[in-house]
């Protein structure tokens, strides 16, 4: 690991006044991944700042909103009596996520910033434009049973680790940000990036802004949302599929559902095409089915994942079969 100056601050407004006169500088959060890019020289920054410091509070709006502050752990988000009542969908997905020590020191806002566990991204003897802007993909023809099949390039073909995000993107979670330009808000669907030819910019933060809070939209609480994740053994195992789902039936028919996917491209993936042939439709798994159908109709697996496809498929169907309490 090289070496570096270390801040610790209080407030969003210290840490920005430091990023802005040190733009290599990163915020750290609970380290949990910028650590072990830094023991392995991928990341080197000249400096860090500590922004563990700032609100770590999670808040019940009187919109019926939550606000969860960037520096909330992941065991507190997870724990929450009202996250548990009324988004259990992101309680599950982080504890199925990592170890208890890891979410014990995993932040909110660090969560989403972390970084891909594509093999090829971490060994720099391996050609990764994501580490080295231009250099060629390694992964594309290589041992790719881990990455991508929805939204990859010619660039990339690298997935977003997280589970917590697959849950936030179900939920129309919204980024606070704070920044030199000011304050503000961001779909999560819309915060990460697709590789296109920059894979390296993996969200829309600009030069010194920082992730201050996470908002759920009251719109989107439901006792009934869930989380499954697929992988090679039972814990401490990134998503080979996740899918994270809320299903409201009216009259033996869809009425509503929130669909998202995770494990299958570059950034958390919202199902809009499944979620739109599913409205309206009678609530069956012939139904659940053809959603899954459509929105997988575009992947483009590799060599070594197209085993994903029918995986995906399957798990929705699954999923949805589950919350409309009829037999997959």
């Amino acid at each position: 690991m090289l070496a570096f100056d270390y801040t610790r601050v209080d407030t969003p407004a210290e840490a920005i006044a430091l990023a802005v006169r040190d733009l290599d500088a990163r915020y750290l959060g609970g380290g949990t991944n910028l650590v072990d890019l830094m023991r392995e020289t991928i990341e080197a920054p000249r400096s860090l700042i500590d922004v563990t410091g700032i609100s770590d509070e999670i808040v019940v709006q009187q919109n019926g909103a939550v606000l969860i502050g960037a520096a909330a752990k992941n065991t507190a988000v997870a724990e929450n009596a009202a996250i548990r009542a009324q988004f259990p969908m992101l309680a599950r997905a982080i504890l199925s996520g990592a170890s208890a020590q890891i979410r014990n020191m995993a932040t909110t806002g660090g969560n989403l910033l972390q970084r891909t566990r594509c093999y090829y991204f971490y060994d720099d003897a391996a050609r990764c434009n994501k580490r080295v802007s231009g250099a060629g993909c390694d992964a594309i023809d290589g041992f790719n049973r881990i990455h991508a099949i929805l939204g990859t390039s010619s660039s990339c073909v690298a997935t977003h680790p997280s589970d917590m995000c697959v849950a936030l993107a179900a939920l129309d979670a919204i980024v606070h940000i704070d920044g030199p330009e000011g304050q503000r808000m961001i779909p999560l669907i819309d915060f990460h990036c697709l590789p296109d030819d920059q894979p390296q910019i993996e969200a829309v933060l600009r030069p010194a802004e920082l992730i201050t809070a996470i908002e759920l939209p009251a719109a989107s609480a439901s006792p009934r949302g869930t989380y499954r994740k697929v992988r090679d053994r039972a814990s401490y195992a990134f998503a080979l599929v996740s899918v994270a789902a809320d299903l409201t039936i009216e009259g033996g028919r869809v009425a509503d559902v929130r669909l998202a996917l995770g494990g299958v491209a570059h950034k958390p993936w919202r199902a809009f095409k499944a979620e739109a042939a599913l409205r309206g439709q009678p609530a069956t798994e012939a139904s659940f089915l053809t959603a899954a159908e459509a929105e997988l109709a575009d992947a483009q697996p590799l060599r070594d994942n197209a085993f994903k496809v029918p995986l995906a498929k399957r798990t929705i169907v699954a999923v949805l079969s589950d919350l409309a309490g009829v037999t997959a």
